[in-house]
């Protein structure tokens, strides 16, 4: 696992908002003394806030309910303006209204710059660029690489960086059931980070012959699967991740080097994944009953038959 949590924004966006800031300022459309504006369910909002108080920026960053009120906290401490929107887009989602109150924002007099993580080239390249081949730095060329499925930026810069080896490495995208991503129908989802109630510009379908849904319930039982069995507290992403690596485990060949791209930690997800009353509320009972064996296994459902 390369645990992107360990960095100092507590997330994989971290490589994500040094290169969307980078890409502003060589363009000159960011100047000193400037705004800035994103919108973020948490992780990107809490990098973006690091980066532009080390930088000198104001940052805006648009929400929805679903964030975590820990990452709320932790972008207003590094000095973020945080607005949250309540009104549901067409998809049953929030990304379209967020998207939409970012257009208001950038129309006022002196309004802040638009980071767009979605449509930014610069959010994929910093993944071919740097979290790929720091891969192969430390584990030669894997296999198979476990990589989620947000803004697609981080999955469309490791199969980037992969074609432009040349290797076979074979990558597994997995998306949050209720994303439109792949192509599935949308439905309401309760965990901020994986997924979208738009199809991210970035993503290119054809380009990811593996592309597979978790439902939030399965999430949220590894995320608690992997606490009480080995005493590390994945991320809400992260345990989607770790849930599609569990139920294609068995598909894949004995002695595979395989490395699963774990974007956070879950501190952020104390009161929601890891709080019974809220797992009761948001899923029922079963997602309270967590098998700790080794060989617990977790649902997957390929995003063509998710059509069906």
């Amino acid at each position: 696992m390369k645990l992107e949590g360990l960095n100092t924004a507590g997330s994989i966006k971290l490589t994500t908002a040094v290169a969307l800031i980078d890409d502003l300022e060589k363009d000159g459309r960011l100047q000193p003394g400037g705004g800035v504006v994103e919108s973020s369910s948490g992780s990107l909002g809490v990098a973006l806030a690091a980066v532009c108080a080390r930088r000198g920026y104001s940052l805006t960053i648009v929400t929805d309910p679903n964030a975590n009120d820990a990452t709320v906290a932790h972008m207003k401490a590094l000095g973020a303006r945080v607005e949250v929107v309540n009104e549901r887009d067409q998809s049953g989602g929030y990304l379209g209204t967020r998207l939409a109150r970012i257009q208001q924002l950038q129309s006022l007099k002196n309004g802040p710059v638009w980071t767009n993580q979605y449509s930014n080239s610069a959010n994929s390249t910093a993944h071919s660029t740097l979290t790929y081949p720091a891969i192969v730095a430390e584990l030669g060329d894997p296999d198979v690489i476990f990589v989620g499925a947000g803004t697609t930026g981080t999955l469309m810069g490791v199969i980037h960086g992969v074609a432009a080896r040349g290797v076979r490495t074979e990558v597994y995208a997995i998306d949050s059931a209720g994303s439109v991503t792949f192509g599935g129908p949308p439905s309401t989802r309760h965990i901020p980070g994986l997924g979208a109630s738009v199809r991210p510009p970035l993503f290119d379908r054809s380009l990811v012959p593996h592309q597979y849904y978790v439902s939030e319930e399965d999430a949220v039982r590894e995320c608690r699967r992997v606490a009480a069995s080995e005493g590390y507290l994945p991320g809400g992403s992260t345990g989607t991740i770790l849930a599609g690596f569990r139920a294609l485990s068995s598909t894949i060949p004995t002695g595979s080097r395989i490395v699963v791209v774990a974007p956070d930690l879950g501190e952020r997800y104390l009161n929601t994944v890891y709080n019974d009353i809220w797992v009761n509320q948001k899923f029922g009972p079963a997602a309270l009953d967590v098998d700790v064996s080794p060989m617990a296994s977790s649902a997957i459902y390929d995003y063509e038959k998710i059509n069906v």
